[in-house]
């Protein structure tokens, strides 16, 4: 990657979106990224120079150094990033929504103290992940009834337990852990890393987003400080109604991207093919109808998915802007809650068509490991699986007809 690294070199600064230094790196980002998910690379460099890039400060304001993104600037990035590499992105999607949680407006309590510390971190570069997901839970998302525990220890505190499905967290430098305090008391601890008695685990083998480090986190009798701990009702950030929607819609982008990369190789693929049926409609295949027509259907739904995950980008700024300015915010959570469950509906059916189509285009010789196209496929499977769409529709179906509104906590 020492190409990528001559793309950010000088002045990482101007990698924003739109800027021609952020459209050099998505390509050398692209370039590496089918043999990293044939071999199970860990994307150790590309997610270094993001960080020397510092596209986790997106959204931080200007004032403070950051890049004064929107939630629409984010959702953007998370596309085009996906587009080059969908492992990459996935990466950062928990980054972006601790971001949002603990970093935008005010704060109080032990997140006061810390914004600072957390705010410098991410503004040079650090990757923040999430360690929640406990496999022995009978529901997922919303509970809070962790058996990851945070007992008293002096001054402070010891934290055990095992967390899984913890994407992103093999390449971060800070992790959030949600974790159950003496008095059946929901916490959110974030602490470095690199802390003694925590281990990362690589043991995610899914069939798609392969290095996403979606893997099991350990804590052995980890040390953790009192100012480390943020109990839920001094700053209820994972109790407030559809706080949850950017972290939805923002694996939502990362699938939306997968089109566009199945456009982008399809593209390529039938641009390269030199043989072609004897009875097809054309001598050529660039000339063959049915297949530019084919070309033309992936084309659409790469359209159509990336509005539709901006336009639900676009409501979630409205929340965010309301909650800067003190104002009701429930109604517009709401709105926003719809709009990102409306459009997983939709990507997820159009991601699995166009990867699927991808082979229409190039015939058999499309499915040789070698070129390796299976992946955008296995790519959108695994994303789409993140919790399935069947749950969405329904839910939007009972508002639409009953007035029934979402679930507040959780996975919208």
């Amino acid at each position: 990657m020492n190409q990528t690294v001559s793309a950010v070199s000088g002045n990482p600064a101007s990698i924003r979106p739109g800027s021609p230094e952020l459209e050099r790196l998505l390509d050398l980002i692209a370039a590496d990224a089918s043999r990293r998910d044939q071999e199970r690379i860990h994307p150790y460099d590309v997610v270094e120079i993001l960080g020397r890039a510092r596209l986790g400060a997106l959204r931080l304001p200007v004032e403070e150094g950051g890049g004064g993104g929107s939630l629409r600037d984010v959702i953007g990035l998370a596309l085009r990033l996906a587009e080059a590499d969908t492992n990459v992105a996935h990466i950062y999607r928990n980054h972006f929504t601790f971001v949002e949680r603990f970093l935008i407006g005010e704060v109080s309590g032990n997140v006061g103290a810390q914004r600072k510390v957390w705010r410098d971190a991410v503004l040079n570069g650090a990757v923040f992940g999430l360690a929640s997901t406990e496999l022995d839970r009978k529901q997922t998302g919303g509970a809070s009834d962790f058996n990851t525990t945070l007992t008293e220890d002096g001054d402070g505190y010891r934290l055990n337990g095992t967390k899984y499905y913890s994407t992103g967290t093999l390449y971060a430098d800070w992790l959030l852990v949600r974790a159950t305090a003496t008095g059946s008391r929901p916490v959110s601890i974030v602490i470095p890393t690199g802390r003694e008695g925590i281990e990362r685990v690589d043991d995610w083998d899914g069939i798609g987003q392969r290095v996403t480090g979606t893997g099991t986190t350990n804590f052995h009798n980890v040390r953790i400080e009192a100012d480390e701990v943020i109990f839920d009702k001094q700053n209820p950030s994972f109790l407030l109604p559809y706080t949850s929607t950017i972290a939805q819609i923002f694996v939502t982008a990362v699938n939306a991207g997968v089109i566009r990369a199945v456009l982008r190789d399809a593209k390529a693929l039938l641009k390269s093919r030199n043989r072609t049926f004897y009875f097809a409609a054309a001598d050529k295949t660039v000339d063959d109808p049915l297949l530019l027509q084919t070309i033309g259907r992936i084309a659409s739904d790469a359209f159509a998915t990336e509005l539709v995950v901006l336009a639900a980008a676009d409501a979630l700024d409205k929340v965010a802007e309301a909650r800067l300015g003190g104002q009701g915010l429930d109604e517009l959570a709401h709105d926003a809650a719809i709009a990102s469950a409306k459009a997983k509906v939709i990507v997820d059916e159009l991601s699995l068509r166009s990867a699927t189509a991808l082979f229409d285009v190039g015939g058999a010789s499309a499915a040789t490991q070698r070129k390796n196209l299976d992946r955008h496929w296995r790519n959108a499977r695994t994303l789409s699986s993140h919790n399935p769409a069947s749950y969405k529709a329904q839910a939007i179906g009972g508002y639409e007809i009953n007035g029934t509104r979402l679930p507040t906590l959780g996975f919208f």
